[in-house]
């Protein structure tokens, strides 16, 4: 499944990572996915909200499907996530896509994993900049 796919697809993004600092691209893609209709679940143990949306510390932890992770923290954590991710995918059968913003990649071992868990990877682009050319290229 190719990004556009999975913008067209799948309207629930846990956003790990989700940051209170309207400067930070962690809150700006994020809120203008949340105006483009797409449900934002904010990750951040550190919050208790962010975009108006109830924050929760870890994936494992919301209570309501979750379609896509996009993850806006350093490669390093990404084995970390990628295990919740599966996790989460084994206990509850709901995330589709583990989804990593730009500069972000993940190890092949991890790639591997995700594959055979089922679970579609993009890795290094830009959810919001994705959406908008997808969008600009239907009007």
């Amino acid at each position: 499944m190719n990004p556009q796919e999975v913008l067209k697809r799948h309207r629930t993004v846990a956003v790990v990572g989700a940051s209170k600092d309207p400067t930070k691209w962690a809150h700006i893609v994020p809120k203008y996915l949340k105006e483009h209709g797409y449900k934002i679940i904010p990750v951040n143990p550190t919050a208790t909200e962010i975009l108006g949306e109830k924050a929760y510390p870890n994936i494992l932890e919301i209570p309501h499907e979750i379609e896509v992770v996009n993850v806006f923290r350093p490669s390093e954590e990404v084995p970390k996530i990628a295990q919740e991710v599966i996790k989460r995918k084994r206990e509850r059968g709901d995330v589709k896509v583990l989804w990593l913003q730009l500069g972000i990649r993940a190890p092949p071992e991890v790639k591997q994993q995700l594959e055979q868990e089922g679970i579609t990877l993009i890795e290094d682009t830009c959810m919001m900049e994705t959406h908008k050319q997808m969008t600009s290229q239907t009007q």
